[in-house]
């Protein structure tokens, strides 16, 4: 081991135990030209050679010292604190670069373990959640007469759950899977909307709509997601009366006559996991519908706000200001 030090020593020095030699050889070609005596040139000489194996083995010393720290750092567990002092300006350079990997990799670790933990809070939220439809479900089947409308109630809440975590996770995960074209605005209205037919019809919801002359740039996919979250909310929240949906000054306004929001709930309605006065009602409400349409707008390049009043309802304004945007 130690040879393969000394080895290492001498490849990281060469160039300075060579320069004192040529030195001292220019020096002692000169003393014999000038002053032939054998014993000055024989000190001199002597002297030179000490000095150079000297400060050679101090040096070698210390760099067999700082290799047997870093080498304990490597098998032991890393800590930028236990480095040994910079022997040069180069060194402390590199001291620095690690020191800022550090930072940045301490960074990253915490960012990912928030990230985990809100995952695990929302999934079990969601586990939660999912658990209400499967045991009307299950509560529906074992009666006499089975409700086939009940049934399909149930059964759309659990689509809607599961579509939900999954464009979660997909937004979360960093993935960028936005295709943006320009769609005809009513017709990706039209699509949300049908999903929600049944639901209308079974509450006993008036739905008036007036269709958006509005062409955008925009994800389909993911713009329909927004439109349903939004949708959703409103027959949640809307226990009788009317779902309006309509449009002015290249916006579209989705607006109901529910239960409404307090003004002290509305800066934060937007913020993931909060849940308000209305989610603190709900206990399986998990504070991510309106985070991920917030998300999603930002992404898209639209825009989005919430005017509501307690007892009068919700209005959700999207506007559609498309420039920028990439058409693919």
């Amino acid at each position: 081991m130690y040879g393969n030090v000394f080895l290492s020593w001498l490849k990281a020095r060469y160039k300075l135990l060579v320069l004192p030699a040529v030195v001292s050889a220019i020096y002692i070609a000169l003393f014999c030209l000038y002053c032939p005596l054998l014993e000055a040139i024989g000190y001199t000489t002597l002297l030179a050679l000490i000095s150079t194996v000297a400060i050679s083995l101090f040096d070698c010393l210390s760099f067999v010292r700082r290799h047997r720290i870093l080498k304990r750092l490597v098998d032991e567990e890393f800590s930028l604190d236990l480095l040994p002092d910079p022997g040069s300006l180069i060194e402390s350079d590199y001291q620095k670069l690690l020191m800022r990997l550090d930072r940045d990799k301490k960074t990253l670790l915490s960012n990912s373990d928030t990230a985990m933990r809100d995952l695990e809070d929302y999934f079990t939220i969601w586990a939660h959640q999912i658990k209400t439809p499967i045991s009307a479900m299950h509560l529906l089947l074992q009666s006499q007469e089975i409700s086939e409308n009940d049934l399909s109630a149930e059964l759309f809440k659990i689509e809607q759950y599961v579509e939900t975590v999954l464009s979660y996770v997909r937004l979360g995960s960093g993935i960028n899977d936005f295709v943006i074209r320009k769609y005809d605005l009513d017709a990706i209205l039209r699509q949300a909307v049908r999903k929600f037919s049944r639901i209308f019809i079974l509450k006993k919801i008036r739905f008036n709509y007036s269709p958006p002359d509005l062409q955008v740039h925009t994800d389909e996919k993911w713009l329909q997601f927004v439109f349903e979250q939004l949708l959703s909310n409103a027959l949640k929240y809307t226990k009788a009366g009317t779902i309006s949906i309509y449009s002015t000054n290249n916006s579209v306004i989705i607006e109901d006559t529910g239960i409404g929001i307090a003004q002290e709930d509305l800066p934060r309605v937007f913020d993931k996991g909060y849940t308000g006065y209305n989610g603190r009602e709900d206990k399986k409400a998990t504070g991510i519908g309106l985070y991920l349409c917030r998300e999603i707008i930002k992404k898209l390049g639209h825009t989005i706000a919430i005017e509501s009043e307690v007892g009068v309802g919700t209005k959700v304004i999207i506007g559609f200001d498309t420039a920028g945007l990439a058409v693919e």
